[in-house]
């Protein structure tokens, strides 16, 4: 599967990843203690939704389209929206923010923010849409390998795995990432997105998770049933320390999504492994 950012930006996945990501951030910000926040797989940085990648896909319509059109979308979603119009001049334009945008303009001058990158085009990308923020860095370097490196140098760590799965050992990854930062910052906070095609990766991927920690929490959203692993069927955040005060949120998105834009059959799971 490739999951790379340019092609889904906007869709379903996008509204619960970064409505759960600025959550995140509000509840690590709430006090003086600085955060450190590093992005294993940030992408370009934002995206153009009438490119041809974003076209070729056509998911954005369903997800960011349908959430601006809607008058009564639930104040959950209020900042991703209004990051989103804030991109755009204050309208609903054909911009959408990735998470180094949504991060960058979220965090504090005491604030750190490590933005990686792998492919040549999306960091030179990066690099541009971060040059505004002194207290951030565009690192073209493996995303797990810094997290690992980076974590517990000072202030409070949060991790974003966000990878686009082109990599058949990217679940490992994951895993292996979380197991390292947690030896370095056993306090860390780490968020990571994952597509459900069916349920015994997922599944899989979990019971690996317990090996290392004891403290994640599972949002599922599963637009279809998991009856065909073939297809996109939903998606997962799946979050280790996560602030107590985030995690209504959380639920209260998933759970929007499932019941918005989801099929016959949808539904939403928040659970602790």
């Amino acid at each position: 599967m490739n999951y790379r950012h340019a092609f889904h930006a906007g869709n379903f996945a996008d509204l619960q990843k970064h409505a759960i990501l600025l959550a995140l951030l509000k509840a690590l910000t709430a006090d003086e203690t600085p955060l450190s926040v590093i992005d294993t797989h940030a992408g370009a940085g934002a995206y153009d939704l009438g490119g041809d990648m974003a076209l070729r896909s056509g998911e954005a319509a369903a997800g960011i389209g349908r959430l601006l059109a809607m008058p009564d979308a639930p104040a959950v979603f209020a900042p991703l929206v209004a990051a989103v119009k804030a991109l755009n001049g204050g309208g609903a334009g054909g911009l959408y923010p990735g998470s180094p945008l949504l991060v960058a303009r979220h965090l504090r001058r005491t604030d750190r923010y490590t933005a990686c990158e792998l492919r040549a085009d999306d960091f030179d990308s990066l690099r541009r849409t971060l040059a505004p923020y002194a207290f951030a860095q565009a690192v073209q370097a493996d995303g797990y390998a810094t997290a690992a490196a980076r974590a517990g140098k000072g202030g409070r760590t949060f991790v974003l795995i966000d990878p686009p799965f082109e990599r058949s050992d990217d679940y490992a990854q994951i895993v292996g990432a979380t197991k390292a930062v947690l030896a370095r910052d056993k306090d860390a906070v780490i968020a990571a997105w994952m597509p459900l095609k069916d349920l015994e990766t997922f599944d899989a991927f979990m019971r690996a998770m317990e090996t290392v920690t004891n403290d994640a929490l599972a949002a599922e959203l599963r637009l279809r049933p998991l009856t065909d692993p073939m297809k996109m069927n939903g998606c997962a955040m799946v979050m280790v320390g996560t602030p107590a005060s985030a995690e209504g949120a959380i639920a209260e998105v998933t759970t929007w999504l499932a019941d918005h834009l989801g099929e016959t059959g949808a539904k939403a799971r928040i659970w602790r492994a």
